[in-house]
């Protein structure tokens, strides 16, 4: 397999579907910057009532959101971040007292990762803050489209991350 068959860059139909995510890129730069880079991020930093760096954040709610204690790898593979930079996270988190290490039943040499009760809340109130403001903004919306919405971007997340693994395995292999 040639390298621009792995990328997804030709095969069946090709042409025509790059047309049509070709047509929708600028749309999703437009919503990532939104996100990621405009006062929304803040206002629900600030709603969570924790200030620490962004990337520390991120790697609070990874762990929150994951439902169970992680071990550093799996927070990195999850930020998609090289391990020592979740390390250092990790540790600006537990001075802050939001997470906690715990022993790996499986492996004592192992600390696995898990948010504290104040952690958690915190993680809580951001995803609240999220939620609502995101809900404000489909309110308008009827209820199909807003379920329409959910599914499809459930779908494309998972084809993503499912294609980008195929890429990355394929990049090991090769």
């Amino acid at each position: 397999m040639d390298a621009s068959s792995r990328d997804g860059l030709d095969g069946p139909g090709a042409a025509g579907d790059q047309d049509e995510v070709l047509a929708v890129m600028p749309r999703l730069s437009q919503l990532g910057n939104a996100i990621s880079r405009g006062r929304l991020v803040q206002h629900a930093m600030e709603a969570a009532g924790v200030t620490v760096e962004r990337p520390a954040f991120t790697v609070l709610l990874s762990l929150h959101f994951a439902g169970e204690p992680l071990r550093i790898k799996e927070i990195a593979d999850k930020v998609q971040v090289v391990q020592p930079h979740v390390t250092r996270q990790v540790q600006q988190l537990e001075r802050r007292g939001l997470v906690r290490r715990i022993g790996d039943p499986d492996d004592r040499r192992v600390s696995l990762i898990e948010p504290t009760d104040e952690g958690a809340g915190a993680a809580d109130r951001y995803a609240r803050t999220l939620i609502g403001w995101f809900a404000g903004a489909v309110a308008h919306w009827s209820d199909q489209d807003r379920r329409d919405l959910g599914r499809l971007l459930t779908r494309l997340a998972d084809d993503v991350t499912a294609h980008l693994a195929d890429l990355d395995a394929s990049q090991r292999d090769g």
